[in-house]
C-alpha cells in the first residue's frame, strides 16, 4: 500500500528583512578547506582560555573567517554538533564585536559541553578580541 502525503511542511526559508541581523553564517566567513586550517596552524599564533584555544593569523581580507575543530573525545556526534552550533551562534550574535582581517580556528575544551551559553559567549568574545591586541 502506497502512502499519500497529506500536506507538505511549509518552507523554513526566510528572507532577510532590513533591520534584523541575518540568520545565517555566510560561506565567505568560514574556513572550509583543509589547507586553510593548516595555514592557520602553521603560520599563526595561539591564545587560550579556560574553555577555548584559538589559533589565528592575518588573512588580508576585510572580514574574519572562522573554523571550529571539535575532537571526538568531547563526546558523540550529537554533543560535538551541539558544541559547533553554540560556537556559530556566539559568532553570529557578536559579529560587530569581533576583529576583522583574521583567520581563526576555535578548539573547544571538554567543559564547553556543560557550560552556560552566556559564560561561553563572554569568554569566547573576550578571547577573540585579544587577538586584535596581539597584533
Amino acid at each position: 500500500a502506497r502512502r499519500v502525503a497529506i500536506a507538505s511542511r511549509p518552507s523554513r526559508a526566510r528572507r532577510h528583512s532590513g533591520g534584523a541581523q541575518p540568520r545565517g553564517w555566510p560561506r565567505e566567513a568560514r574556513l572550509v578547506r583543509r589547507g586553510d586550517f593548516e595555514a592557520v596552524y602553521r603560520g599563526g599564533q595561539r591564545r587560550s582560555s579556560r574553555q577555548f584555544v584559538v589559533f589565528f593569523r592575518r588573512n588580508g581580507l576585510e572580514r574574519s573567517r572562522f573554523g571550529a575543530s571539535v575532537k571526538k573525545a568531547l563526546g558523540g556526534a550529537v554533543v560535538r554538533n551541539r558544541i559547533r552550533r553554540r560556537i556559530r551562534e556566539i559568532l553570529r550574535l557578536n559579529r560587530t564585536e569581533i576583529p576583522t582581517g583574521w583567520d581563526m580556528v576555535i578548539h573547544p575544551r571538554g567543559s564547553v559541553a556543560r557550560a552556560k551559553f552566556s559564560e561561553l559567549a563572554t569568554e569566547l568574545i573576550g578571547l577573540l578580541q585579544s587577538v586584535a591586541r596581539a597584533a
